[in-house]
This record gives structure tokens, C-alpha cells and sequence, in this order.
């Protein structure tokens, strides 16, 4: 980890292409530019024989027209509807209904009276049924994935739309040709059943508590600029009044080779790859790109104070503007970030609030856009806080700063810290290769990029309390999160879709020549455990080794088989370790030593495991297990301390069960599992206030006396040995007695939550027959073809073709252990009034399994191609034996997945559908507002019950 400084220089390959690498760059990144302006970002990664690939496009919501927001994230989705050639079984006639549903578009925008744009709209309807019989549905997908593709995606943000695949490398050049043909031109068909999912998209965004600050936030601190003023999402008015012209133009202008790039990183020989790329992108036209005005914001010279509403937890979080990512102040702002919260290690606010207990959560972090961005703090108070007082305290922390009252050795601690994420961050194809992706749209050289660490430590004490003083001052935004109704929730009613056509049987030509231009395959490779994994026996102990090929980063495992169904407030005890200390250590001081030494410490407890890490660079990992040791063996008891944490507990499980997402989690755990269940099988009020802090300390002491083994991910395995024997004691104490939870039938149950949200979410969740290994080929596959994806039959039904829900799924879930059910679950996520049809479809779609064989073969051949060019790598070879040890297997079980799937036919997934799936009785789970429930047709579905919070959390 020396310093180094990185140059540009320029070379020229065989083929005489010109590229740019820079000095010192260990990832030997290269970096052409064609004749057309296209950014060609190339570099090797051998880990398996697939290709990480990134096209990001320099535009995203900020450049959306004032009248028609949402726009760029509207195109994104309709980025995978096809073209004139992918998705078409008859471009000619599709493009004449296409053209008039375009004018009827711009009629219905300019038209002002309500009742004659619902004419409109039913114009609009009628042909768009009519041009569906043209179109076919996810095409591009069908076509990515035929190749095994995976993490087919996109996504849009403030300067950036980012299309992402990774790919097998034999599958390079007709990766290319796919993506040539979506980025010569966009089609816009099935235009208004995928408007219909993007509004979806945004009444999901409407009950996404995060989003709701932070719209707000960007509102308070860009009054001016796109940054604020202009969501991905966009306003409702201009998603519910397209312009289709209005895509086009902006397609044309932005979606032009000077304006994206490609970055792929994996197994590729470069100048085959590179000489490929220009074949295919080479031939589209360079463009000028529009004229934009920059927006220049005036400076915020006062405190602007919001307040927004919602039925979670209070919270207040306070921002200040910065200049953009890669400047002196932006990167200054990112270090006091961390001075405040280093990953919640030993950060002002991570010590003297967290660690101390004086207010539930708070946090510090920066953000770099393009054009400006933002430094910020998020604090949650305790109930018996203000969130003025919360403001206060964490202003307190920043006026330490000021005054230069943070230790000396934290500077350069932060600093290595930032080397160790980033060597972290480019070991894998995807970690380099986002990194890539986000420099180009931020505008930054990749030279740039490498000697940012250079001058990160460059920084001095005196540059950053120079910088606090100036730059903290009454010039914040305080965006004030209340508990209460949000009386900002659009509501939209069912513009009335006719179900359209996808013609799911049929293929384009562009399809067919895919599938017909067969490469050669890639060999399976199957992992031999025994001879990957090194093992030994110190002290009694089995300790397993892997060898790091990458970097200097260790990684170190206790593995206890002890978890929380041996003992039930397991978990609780660790938790409560980390605001304790030692005779030797305050709990603070305990923080700032492993923080000094850059090891990272993680106690994660399962039902029957409990695993004790530690990971950082290799030099230091002796130094880590002994201060592990020290703190665990000499923990000190604290009644005081146990007693705010008790307080924090409390609090934080009351703050839980205003969450969403966690009442969802909670609510579909019971609605599977029943009151008597390991998730409310927790540790009362009544017993956590009676306690005292010994009762888990001696709990934490006596850890180590239990057997368990140790697993070492790293360089030298001799080293490691000649230490790790002081530290090993033989095992004195026996592991308890599992707890025995009940695994109860499911079948004719209903449970509800009533929540305050624009949507309605609705799980099914049934009990299948105990887990067979000798499914899990055929279930790979029934979840590709029916359930799961973007190709998937439930998908194509519920969002392609009726647009009944922005999510839906199916999903067979194999159980992880032996002697133990899978179960199915079926899910939906959408507006009140359409969620009785959406239901009533998906049970249509599951009572007898849709025959498609084209879709069914796709489905095969991706899975077996994914298999094909997948390795198991780095400490996933020790995790795996792990987690197939549970099932009583002990070789590479893909290989006998990948025999199955090959030798798989259409009957042999249907047989397993009518055995499996279709004789599975299921309860239902509804979260959403009590006055939008049709109860005719809930009542329909089973005895229906309104559950409380404690039913289904237990406490």
C-alpha cells in the first residue's frame, strides 16, 4: 500500500487502436475512445469466464424537459420493450398504430377538459389493444438471456441511466450485437400498460419513507436546480400526460455514442474485445449534444426548516451544500463525514451518541453528484427527545471539529480506511467496473480517480478544522421527519387498461438468428472441496484454510454451532458487548483500537450459528484476535450502561413496528410460522428490566469454552498457525439442547395490518413437502419460466400484459436444511382497486401451469449457461460446504443441478408443478389502509383476522 502517482499514457495495439493506461494501476484498466466519441473502458478479471458490462449514458432526470419530468426513467423502462427488428412480429403495421397512439399522446397532453382526455384515453386504449398483437412481449429480455446472462437491469438517477448485464464471455459479440440494436433506436410499444407500472413505481416511492425526506431535503437545498427540483420519479401530473415525441426527441439527443460509454471487465482478451465493440458500436453517428445552461445556485445564507409527515419514527436530518464530487471542498466534506461516522466504528457521533446511548441512531455521510452535492447528518431521538434537541446534539459533535478536538492519529486512520474500502471495492469484476462507470458520469479521469487517495492524505488537521469553520455555518437545510398522517398522498384512480396481447408463442427474426448462432459453450467447472479447502488441527480445534489470490485483506472466522435456538438471548448478549469495555479499554477506546489497527469486528448469531469475525489487512490480524479475546474474556459489567441499553432496546423495538418494511417482514413471518416462531421468541420487557448486565456478560466470557472451528481466509497459512494456537483453548463446556419451533400446515388464514400507504401488498405463503435436493434442478427452472424475472410467465401476465402491479412474482424457495419444508410464495404489489384482479389473474396463472416451449427452453438454457460460467471463489469455497453440509451433500451439488436441468423436459416441470406446488394450501398476508379492502373479497379467500403489532412481533 505504498503511495504512488498515477500518469496517463498513451499506447497503441496491435490492431492499431489507440488506448490509455495510467502508471501504477494495478487492475491495468485500458481506455479507448472511437472515432464516434464512444468511451471504451476495458480490464481483466479470470475469477470466472463471464464479463461484468456497464453502459452508462451521461443523462438522467436532470435533463428531463420542465414539462415532461420522469421522463429519462420512463425511457429506461421502455429501453427493454425492443426496436424495429427486437420485440416486432410486424414492424410495418406496428409502426402505423404506434405513430397514431403517438399523436393521440400529444391530443390527450394538450387536451385541458377531464372528461374528454377519458375519450381520449380510450382511443388511445383501443389501438394500443389492437397494436399488441404485433408486438412481443420482452423480447430483449428473452434475447439477454438466452446468452446466460444475469443482473439484466437499468437504473436512472440525477446525471446518470445505467444498463447493466453480466454476461458468459463466449456470448460477447452477440451481447453487442443485442445492444447495438436497443441503442440504434427506441420503439415505443406497450407504451401505456408500462406507464401504467412506472406510476406503480411511483406510488411505491409515495410509501418509501427515505424517499419522502429526501425529496424534501433536495427540494430545501437545490430551490433552483435539477438536483431538487426535477425527481427520477417525476410529478404525477406529467407521468398521467406523456409525450411519446417527447421520448423520441430526447432519445436522439442524449443516447448517442459521445454520450455513453462502455465499460466491461472479466475475462476478455482486449484487443479481440475492443476490435468487436467498434464492429458493432463503430457505425452509429457522433452527435452534438444539446446546449444546457448551467444552473448556478445562490449561497443558502440562513437555516431552512421542513417538516414532513409519516407514520414512522421521528427523525430530523440536516444537510449543507457542497460543490461538486472530485473538488477540494467535496472531498473535505467526505473526510469530516467520516471523522463523524467511520462505518460506525470510532466517528464522533459513533462514540459519543451511539456508543454512549444518548439518542437511538445518528449518522454523518457526503454525497458527490455532477453539479453540486451534499453533506449530511440523520439523527433519531429517543421518545423523551425533541428532534430540536436531537439537532442540537449532533451540531455539539461538528463544533468539536471546529476546534480541532478529534484525536490526531484519526486523520490518517480515515485515510487507510479509505485505501482498505477501495482495495475492498476493485477486487471484484463488478466492484471495478462500477467504479469505472461512475467516474465516467461524474466526468472524472480514471488518472484522477487513482490519485484521489493521494490527495485525500495530503489533508492536514489544519485543512479540516480550517474547513469546518468555514464551511459550517447558518447555511443548512433541517428537514424535520414527524410521526403523523401524510397528507401529501396522491391517490390516482384505474384508468381502466384493456389487457393487451403478448404473444408470448412467437419470436422475431432479430430472436431467432440469436438463438440459431450457436458458440461454443463453455465446460462447467466444479469446485473439489477437499483439495480447495487446506485443514488442520490446533489445540483440539479444526481449522480450515483458503487461499487469497487478490490482496492483503484477511478474513478470520470463529464458527460456533451454537445459535440462538440453543440459546435464545444469544444475540442480545453480543449486542450488548459492544457498548461495554474491559478493565484495560473504555468501550470507546476498545472502538478507536481496532479502528487504529483497521480491523473490523462482526458478531452475526442464526438460529444454530454463531460466527465471530474479524477482517483486515493480514499484518494485523494477531493484533485484532488478541484485543477480541481481551475485550470477551475481560468484559466489564456495567449495570448503568446495561440499563440504557435496555431503554435503547425498548425504544428501537416500538421504532420497528412503525417501519413498513419491518411490519412486512413480521407480518408475513406469522402469517408462515404462527404466534410460536423464533422471530417472536424474544426476550420480554418484563425480563430485560429485571436482568442485570452480569447475566450476559457470563454468558459472553464463557463463549470460547464451547466447541467451534475456525476459518482462515488469507495469504499465509503458516504464519497464521505459528499464532492462532495461543489463543485456542479446548472446549470445557457442551453445546444446550435446540429449542424445537413448530412448522404449522398453512391454508385459509388471512392476516392484516392496517398501515397509512397509497398501495396494497399481498403475500401468499404455503407449506410445501420437506426439502428434496433432488429439486433443486427443476426448481431453478419452474422459478425462471413461471415465477421469477423479467421473462417469467407471472411477470409477462400481471405487469406486461394487464399492468395490475409494479411487483409481482412467484417464488419456489428450497429449504437450506434437511427434514424441513419448502415453502411457495406468491406476492403483489398495487393499487387498492386493482389488487382483487391482480389476485384473481395470478390464481388463474397457478391453477394449471401455462404450456410455453419456447419460454420454457429459454428458461433451461439460461440456467444451464449460468451454471456453465459461474465459479465459486474467494471464502464463498469454505461458506459453501457449510451450507451444503446441512443438507448432507459434500461434493459441488451444481454438478448434479446441471445434470438435471439438462435432461429436463416441459413434463418433467409440470409433473413437479401438479406434486409440488398445486396441491399447496396457502394463508394470506394483506398490509395496506383497512378503508380501501374489498372484505367480499378478502372474506373469499379465508377466515380473515386484523392482527395486532404484538401478534406478530411478540412483544
Amino acid at each position: 500500500m505504498t503511495d504512488r502517482k498515477y500518469k496517463e499514457t498513451v499506447h497503441t495495439d496491435k490492431n492499431h487502436y489507440e488506448y490509455i493506461t495510467v502508471t501504477h494501476d494495478e487492475n491495468n484498466v485500458r481506455i479507448y475512445t472511437l472515432k464516434n466519441g464512444l468511451k471504451v473502458f476495458l480490464a481483466q478479471n479470470f475469477d470466472a469466464p463471464r464479463i461484468q458490462t456497464f453502459i452508462p449514458v451521461r443523462t438522467g432526470s436532470n435533463n428531463d424537459p420542465a414539462d415532461n419530468t420522469g421522463l429519462a426513467h420512463y425511457l429506461e423502462h421502455m429501453m427493454f420493450k425492443g426496436t424495429s427488428k427486437i420485440g416486432t412480429q410486424n414492424w410495418e403495421k406496428e409502426k402505423k398504430l404506434l405513430d397514431q397512439i403517438s399523436e393521440l399522446y400529444e391530443d390527450h397532453k394538450a387536451e385541458q377538459d377531464p372528461e374528454k382526455k377519458k375519450e381520449i384515453y380510450k382511443k388511445i386504449d383501443k389501438i394500443s389493444q389492437e397494436a399488441s398483437q404485433y408486438a412481443i412481449a420482452n423480447e430483449y429480455d428473452k434475447a439477454i438471456s438466452s446468452l446466460g446472462a444475469s443482473g439484466t437491469n437499468a437504473h436512472t438517477w440525477f446525471d446518470e441511466t445505467v444498463y447493466k448485464n453480466t454476461i458468459p464471455n463466449n456470448e460477447l459479440e452477440k451481447w453487442l450485437k443485442i445492444e447495438k440494436e436497443r441503442f440504434s433506436e427506441i420503439v415505443l410499444r406497450l407504451f401505456h400498460t408500462e406507464l401504467e407500472s412506472v406510476y406503480e413505481e411511483f406510488n411505491r416511492a409515495q410509501d418509501n419513507d427515505t424517499r419522502l425526506v429526501n425529496y424534501e431535503l433536495m427540494d430545501a437545498l437545490f430551490p433552483t436546480h435539477p438536483n431538487g427540483q426535477q425527481t427520477t420519479l417525476g410529478k404525477p401530473e406529467h407521468l398521467k400526460n406523456p409525450s411519446m415525441k417527447a421520448i423520441h426527441k430526447y432519445f436522439d439527443e442524449y443516447y448517442v455514442p459521445n454520450n455513453y460509454a462502455m465499460v466491461l471487465v472479466g475475462d476478455l482478451d482486449f484487443e479481440k474485445t475492443i476490435q468487436l465493440i467498434d464492429q458493432y458500436f463503430g457505425t452509429l453517428p457522433y452527435r452534438e449534444l444539446p446546449e444546457k445552461t448551467p444552473v448556478v445556485e445562490q449561497p443558502i445564507t440562513e437555516v431552512v426548516v421542513r417538516t414532513v409527515k409519516s407514520p414512522t419514527t421521528p427523525r430530523t436530518q440536516l444537510a449543507w451544500r457542497t460543490d461538486s464530487y472530485g473538488t477540494r471542498e467535496a472531498m473535505l466534506a467526505d473526510v469530516v463525514a467520516n471523522i463523524l461516522s467511520n462505518r460506525g466504528e470510532a466517528g464522533l457521533l459513533d462514540l459519543h451518541i451511539n456508543q454512549t446511548q444518548k439518542m437511538l441512531w445518528a449518522q454523518a455521510f457526503s454525497v458527490g453528484l455532477r453539479q453540486y452535492g451534499y453533506f449530511s447528518i440523520v439523527a433519531v431521538p429517543k421518545e423523551t427527545q425533541t428532534l430540536e434537541e436531537a439537532k442540537n446534539m449532533v451540531l455539539d459533535e461538528i463544533e468539536l471539529i471546529k476546534k480541532g478536538d478529534f484525536p490526531d492519529w484519526m486523520l490518517p486512520a480515515i485515510i487507510n480506511d479509505f485505501k482498505l474500502q477501495r482495495m475492498k471495492g476493485l477486487e471484484t469484476a463488478e466492484g471495478l467496473a462500477t467504479t469505472l462507470y461512475d467516474s465516467y458520469i461524474k466526468g472524472i479521469t480514471w488518472e484522477q480517480e487513482l490519485n484521489e487517495m493521494d490527495e485525500y492524505a495530503a489533508f492536514t488537521k489544519e485543512d479540516v478544522v480550517n474547513f469546518a469553520n468555514d464551511f459550517f455555518k447558518e447555511n443548512y437545510v433541517v428537514i424535520n421527519k414527524e410521526k403523523g398522517v401524510n397528507d401529501k398522498l396522491i391517490r390516482v384512480e384505474n384508468p381502466g387498461i384493456t389487457p393487451v396481447k403478448i404473444n408470448r408463442d412467437t419470436q422475431s427474426e432479430f430472436l431467432q438468428g440469436i438463438l440459431a448462432d450457436k458458440t461454443a459453450a463453455i465446460k462447467p467447472e466444479f469446485i473439489d472441496y477437499q483439495k480447495e479447502i487446506i485443514t488442520d488441527q490446533i489445540n483440539g480445534k479444526k481449522i480450515s484454510f483458503v487461499k487469497n489470490k487478490y490482496n492483503d485483506i484477511a478474513q478470520l472466522h470463529f464458527i460456533f454451532p451454537l445459535g440462538s435456538d440453543h440459546d435464545r438471548d444469544l444475540g442480545i448478549s453480543t449486542q450488548l458487548l459492544q457498548y461495554l469495555g474491559t478493565d484495560t479499554f473504555s468501550p470507546e477506546d476498545l472502538k478507536k483500537e481496532f479502528f487504529k489497527i483497521g480491523i473490523s469486528n462482526d458478531f452475526k448469531t442464526t438460529n444454530d450459528q454463531l460466527t465471530i469475525s474479524l477482517s483486515g489487512l493480514e499484518e494485523n490480524i494477531e493484533k485484532g484476535i488478541a484485543l477480541l479475546k481481551h475485550w470477551m474474556q475481560d468484559v466489564k459489567p456495567d449495570q448503568e450502561i446495561y440499563s440504557q441499553f435496555v431503554g435503547t432496546v425498548l425504544e428501537n423495538r416500538q421504532a420497528i413496528k412503525k417501519d413498513k418494511n419491518r411490519i412486512i417482514t413480521a407480518l408475513n413471518n406469522y402469517t408462515k410460522l404462527g404466534s410460536n416462531s423464533r422471530f417472536t421468541d424474544v426476550i420480554s420487557k418484563e425480563e430485560l428490566e429485571s436482568s442485570n448486565s452480569e447475566v450476559f456478560t457470563d454468558r459472553i466470557k464463557k463463549l470460547f469454552k464451547y466447541p467451534y472451528q475456525v476459518f482462515f481466509y488469507g495469504k499465509n497459512f503458516e504464519t497464521f498457525k505459528d499464532y492462532i494456537g495461543e489463543y485456542i483453548e479446548p472446549a470445557s463446556l457442551q453445546i444446550p439442547e435446540a429449542k424445537q419451533y413448530p412448522e404449522p400446515a398453512t391454508g385459509g388464514s388471512v392476516n392484516f395490518i392496517n398501515y397509512d400507504m397509497v398501495q396494497m401488498e399481498m403475500s401468499k405463503i404455503g407449506k410445501g413437502n420437506d426439502v428434496n435436493p433432488n429439486h433443486f434442478g427443476k426448481i431453478n427452472v419452474f422459478n425462471e419460466y413461471f415465477g421469477r424475472g423479467l421473462s417469467s410467465i407471472v411477470f409477462q401476465e400481471m405487469r406486461e400484459s394487464k399492468s395490475l402491479a409494479y411487483s409481482a412474482y412467484v417464488s419456489y424457495a428450497a429449504n437450506a436444511e434437511l427434514n424441513h419444508p419448502d415453502y411457495v410464495t406468491t406476492y403483489i404489489g398495487t393499487q387498492p382497486d386493482k389488487l382483487m384482479i391482480a389476485v384473481d389473474t395470478l390464481n388463474e396463472l397457478m391453477n394449471e401451469l401455462p404450456e410455453v416451449p419456447i419460454q420454457f427452453e429459454n428458461a433451461k438454457n439460461a440456467a444451464l449457461k449460468q451454471i456453465a460460467s459461474t465459479r465459486v471463489t474467494r471464502n464463498n469455497i469454505f461458506f459453501n460446504t457449510l451450507r451444503l453440509q446441512k443438507l448432507n451433500i459434500y461434493h459441488d451439488f451444481r454438478k448434479d443441478i446441471y445434470e438435471q436441468i439438462q435432461s429436463l423436459k416441459f413434463e418433467d416441470i409440470k409433473h413437479f408443478y401438479q406434486t409440488e406446488v398445486k396441491s399447496i394450501h396457502f394463508n394470506t398476508a394483506i398490509i395496506g389502509k383497512k378503508e380501501n379492502l374489498d372484505m367480499d373479497a378478502v372474506n373469499k379467500m379465508g377466515t380473515f383476522k386484523e392482527v395486532s403489532l404484538k401478534d406478530i412481533f411478540g412483544h
